[in-house]
């Protein structure tokens, strides 16, 4: 059901079933050269990369053609930037978030405390850590933008808690939430990992973790993907971290509608950038 492409507003998203005839998705380093008279080169990397996204449809469906259009042209999708599920991502954790990493005083751009005395802090390595210092305590993650990462009805929600915590007293969690923000239910399982699936109404997920012991846990190594089972990356072997690719907010940047030789279908493209908020 997640791997075709999802795009919309949230809590309005559509399924674009019809595969693309190109797919781009870079990052943008913005690495900036500094190069000295003597010929040595500095180089100046952002923390921060941003996400772009090309695609083009070649005789696209006229229902589907239409939901772009509006998109693009932001005809009823209010005035927040929209929900690209990308099929071709994994993790959709933020990549510094599924490492472990937060510029952020406390981790508050990442994680927040549900419930118990939970305090989060950079260890010796630059990773973020949480010391519970009550076995009731309740982690849960942030996406950043809205009041979870964004799902639809009956789509199949899977989540993997981060590397190192124990199974016999874990417990993974995912909370449901209505496109208000307002709470549903929750899917819960014993260890760490949950699938669940997504009920009527539900717009949001919010990923959370019960470590069920007192001490020093990890943060890094999370997992949170549609409609696949979380595990350890296929191409490092078992063990390895899967890469977040994020599931950040995006604002279309430019767009193109050529009729097809066949009408009503068209030939369609779209390019989003990654953003913080849009406003119109």
């Amino acid at each position: 059901m997640a791997r075709n492409l999802w795009i919309g507003a949230p809590g309005r998203l559509r399924e674009i079933r019809q595969a693309a005839k190109s797919w781009e998705r870079t990052a943008e380093l913005n690495v900036t050269e500094f190069k000295a008279l003597e010929g040595r080169v500095t180089t100046f990397a952002p923390t921060r990369t941003t996400r772009r996204l090309k695609f083009s449809f070649d005789w696209l469906e006229p229902g589907d053609a239409r939901h772009l259009d509006r998109l693009a042209r932001r005809v009823g999708t209010g005035r927040g930037p929209l929900v690209v599920l990308d099929p071709a991502a994994v993790n959709l954790l933020d990549p510094h978030q599924a490492a472990g990493q937060s510029d952020s005083p406390g981790g508050r751009d990442h994680w927040f405390t549900m419930n118990g005395a939970v305090a989060l802090a950079r260890d010796a390595e630059d990773l973020t850590t949480a010391d519970c210092q009550d076995p009731a305590a309740a982690i849960g993650w942030v996406h950043g933008t809205w009041a979870g990462w964004p799902v639809v009805p009956g789509m199949r929600v899977s989540w993997l808690l981060p590397a190192g915590w124990d199974p016999a007293t874990a417990t993974a969690q995912l909370d449901w939430k209505a496109a208000d923000g307002t709470y549903l239910s929750t899917a819960h399982a014993s260890g760490t990992s949950v699938t669940g699936t997504a009920p009527a109404g539900a717009a949001f997920a919010t990923p959370v973790g019960r470590p069920g012991a007192t001490g020093l846990f990890g943060l890094a190594g999370a997992c949170l993907t549609l409609d696949e089972e979380p595990g350890a990356d296929p191409g490092t072997g078992p063990g390895a971290h899967l890469l977040g690719d994020g599931c950040p907010a995006m604002s279309v940047t430019a767009y193109s509608d050529v009729p097809a030789a066949r009408l009503p279908y068209r030939n369609v493209s779209v390019d989003l950038v990654e953003v913080r908020r849009a406003a119109f």
